[in-house]
């Protein structure tokens, strides 16, 4: 899994290129303690609240999330002990965080099943968030400004892949948002009008078939669905 907050190769973020390029080294995680570490919807709301501002402070977590200091901190603590976060330099009576890293790529460990358990339910929490989210922005937003027609689709494809065709299409959907590097960290390079966007897209095999399965070879289904 691969996020740029958190963004899933194997299986998120992620949020595109943007906030992993530059200085800040990106992160591969395979520890499967870490990766439950990020398992909890708070964490991964300050978590892409440090990737937005660069660092904040447990207090200024909790004013955006609507939780308590005490609870922020904890998290906070949480995230720094997995080596996700560290302390910023401080300012004043202030002690802000800061991402070790804005590109965190979490995946599995062959020789350790544990790992493989870790990745499902860190997938599996990413998706329902990003679906929750998908379906309150359609909810909050019924009708669309003229100037933004046509920017929201929600695509389904059924298609027939080789594994490397299957891992090559991964590549080019984590690409996608090359073209618009650079722009979260220095908003100069933002055209007039431009607006924070989200992409969520999964890839997947419908299972891991053998050769002599004949689903292999002949399946009814239509291998060419596209909704948007």
């Amino acid at each position: 899994m691969d996020d740029t907050t958190q963004d899933a190769s194997s299986p998120t973020g992620g949020t595109g290129p943007d906030r992993g390029s530059g200085a800040v080294p990106a992160m591969r995680v395979t520890d499967p303690a870490r990766i439950r570490a990020l398992t909890h919807p708070v964490r991964l709301d300050i978590l892409e609240i440090l990737d937005d501002v660069g660092q904040a402070t447990a207090t200024q977590c909790a004013e955006r999330l609507g939780e308590t200091v005490a609870n922020c901190s904890f998290h906070l603590r949480s995230l720094a002990k997995a080596g996700f976060i560290e302390p910023a330099p401080v300012r004043g009576r202030e002690k802000p965080w800061r991402p070790v890293a804005h590109h965190r790529s979490m995946d599995y460990d062959p020789t350790d099943p544990a790992s493989g358990r870790a990745m499902g339910e860190m997938a599996g929490l990413m998706v329902l968030r990003e679906a929750e989210r998908v379906r309150d922005f359609l909810q909050r937003n019924v009708e669309q400004p003229e100037q933004w027609r046509d920017t929201v689709s929600i695509t389904t494809a059924g298609f027939w892949a080789t594994a490397d065709e299957m891992r090559a299409l991964v590549q080019d959907v984590q690409h996608l948002t090359d073209r618009y590097a650079g722009r979260w960290r220095d908003p100069s390079l933002r055209p007039a009008g431009a607006r924070p966007g989200r992409l969520f897209a999964t890839i997947n095999p419908d299972d891991y078939l053998s050769a002599d399965d004949p689903r292999s070879t002949d399946d009814p289904r239509p291998t060419d669905d596209e909704v948007s």
